[in-house]
C-alpha cells in the first residue's frame, strides 16, 4: 500500500472515530427478550408437532439423505429448572408407538432454542448426543450414536387436532 494511501486509510479511520464519539447514545436496536414469552412458543411450535425432514448417517457416506420423521405430543419445560423440558415423544415400539416422557436440557442462544442432549440414554433405542435448533418451523441439527452420526434437518408441521365426537341432536 503507497503511503498516500496508508495517510488516507488513517484520516478517515480518525474522522469514522471522531463522529462516533459525536453521535448521541442510541438506543438498542431490540427491545430485551422475553424470555417466558420465548418459552412459550417454544412449547407451542413442538407441541402436537411432526419434524418431518431428512437425516444422513456416516456409516454411509455415499448414499442420500434418508427421509425422517418425530412425533412431539407434548413439550412442558420443568417447573424450577433453567433448561430442562419434558418432551412426550411418539417412540415407534413392536408395531405401535409408544408415548414416552424424555427429559431434553433446551439452551438459548439469543432468541433461538437448541436441544443440547449429550450421551442421553432413550429406552430401547440406545445412548445419544445432539445438538438441534429450532427456528419458527424449522430445525437443523448434528447427532451421534454409539459408532455412528450425521445431519438431520427439516420442518414442523403441526399434527391434525381432532375434535371430540359429538352426536348430533334431533329436531
Amino acid at each position: 500500500m503507497s503511503r498516500a494511501c496508508m495517510i488516507a486509510v488513517m484520516m478517515l479511520m480518525v474522522a469514522t472515530m471522531h463522529a462516533d464519539a459525536q453521535a448521541p447514545a442510541s438506543q438498542p436496536a431490540t427491545a430485551a427478550l422475553d424470555q417466558a414469552a420465548l418459552e412459550r412458543q417454544f412449547a407451542q411450535t413442538l407441541t402436537n408437532a411432526n419434524l418431518v425432514g431428512f437425516a444422513t448417517d456416516s456409516r454411509r457416506p455415499d448414499a442420500q439423505p434418508r427421509e425422517d420423521s418425530y412425533t412431539i405430543d407434548r413439550v412442558t419445560k420443568v417447573p424450577g429448572s433453567a433448561d430442562n423440558w419434558v418432551f412426550t415423544c411418539r417412540i415407534p415400539f413392536r408395531g405401535t408407538s409408544l408415548a414416552v416422557p424424555l427429559i431434553i436440557p433446551v439452551k438459548w442462544a439469543g432468541d433461538t432454542p437448541v436441544i443440547s442432549v449429550t450421551d442421553m440414554a432413550i429406552p430401547k433405542m440406545g445412548t445419544y448426543t445432539a445438538r438441534v435448533l429450532i427456528y419458527r418451523d424449522n430445525y437443523v441439527g448434528t447427532w451421534s450414536g454409539r459408532d455412528h452420526g450425521g445431519q438431520l434437518w427439516g420442518r414442523i408441521e403441526r399434527a391434525p387436532t381432532t375434535a371430540p365426537a359429538t352426536k348430533p341432536t334431533s329436531p
